[in-house]
């Protein structure tokens, strides 16, 4: 008798053990990439500095130095974590593989959360949202008043962006071309070599003020209400962290400090610019 009362603490004492255990490694999995950063003190960010007011390159005291309203959140957000932040400069369509594989910690890189994007990846709040925009050359101004107007005629977009899928989605006909870099793009627009540029506002109002020859054309609309929103990537499942991040977002977003970085940083590429 005493044998089977001794069974059953037993077996109540391995259940308590096991279910200790079960919330345990619950707690872990939710803390595991915050964890992480805070156990090395960095926090590593993948960007592609070639979005400005977003995130671009500046020379100072003789350096180059990444800049931007997205290097500004970052900022922010490991100093909130309490720790240092990496960043690192790669191609766009490199910036969510690197959350991925581990070589980053999050990406903020002007990134829309679509839902193919969010089977593989957790996302931020959206942090800031933008309408996108054509640009051509302003002598071809009165050649593109409409969307239809590119039919056949070749659109440079940014590989692995979103805007790949707009353009083929929304233009008819449309010889799409996908480059990597965006200053690719402007050049080859200016080079005659495509006839229009895709880009989102803000980063497509940089360029325009730093190209006379180059306008947006006002009269064409994208529908880009699904995937216009920026937010940080991170690593799926990521618990804890994507908590203490969007912490962080909608403070700013509330304090109005967002737009206040994106104007700010829009000036500095001005400058920078000349």
């Amino acid at each position: 008798m005493k044998i089977k009362k001794l069974g059953l603490v037993l077996v109540s004492l391995g259940a308590i053990v096991a279910l200790a255990a079960c919330g345990a490694d619950k707690k872990s999995g939710a803390d595991k990439y915050l964890s992480k950063i805070k156990d090395k003190g960095t926090l590593t960010v993948a960007l592609n500095p070639d979005f400005a007011p977003f995130e671009f390159q500046i020379i100072k005291d003789g350096k180059n130095e990444i800049v931007g309203s997205d290097v500004d959140l970052a900022n922010e957000i490991g100093k909130s974590l309490g720790v240092k932040v990496k960043f690192q400069a790669m191609d766009f369509n490199n910036v969510l593989a690197s959350v991925q594989s581990g070589k980053a910690d999050i990406a903020v890189s002007g990134i829309s959360a679509t839902a193919e994007r969010k089977k593989a990846y957790d996302f931020s709040t959206p942090y800031y949202t933008a309408n996108n925009v054509m640009i051509v050359k302003k002598s071809d101004l009165a050649t593109y008043k409409k969307l239809s107007d590119f039919s056949g005629v070749k659109v440079a977009v940014q590989k692995g962006s979103v805007q790949e899928n707009i353009v083929s989605d929304q233009i008819k006909g449309v010889n799409a071309v996908s480059l990597i870099k965006n200053g690719q793009m402007i050049n080859e627009l200016k080079n005659d070599t495509v006839s229009g540029v895709v880009l989102e506002e803000p980063i497509a109002k940089a360029y325009v003020s730093a190209n006379p020859d180059l306008a947006i054309v006002s009269s064409i609309q994208f529908d880009s209400s699904k995937s216009d929103s920026y937010a940080i990537a991170l690593p799926k499942d990521s618990g804890n962290l994507k908590t203490e991040v969007d912490k962080v977002i909608k403070k700013l977003k509330a304090d109005g400090q967002i737009d206040k970085l994106v104007e700010k940083n829009f000036e500095l590429s001005q400058k920078s610019a000349k």
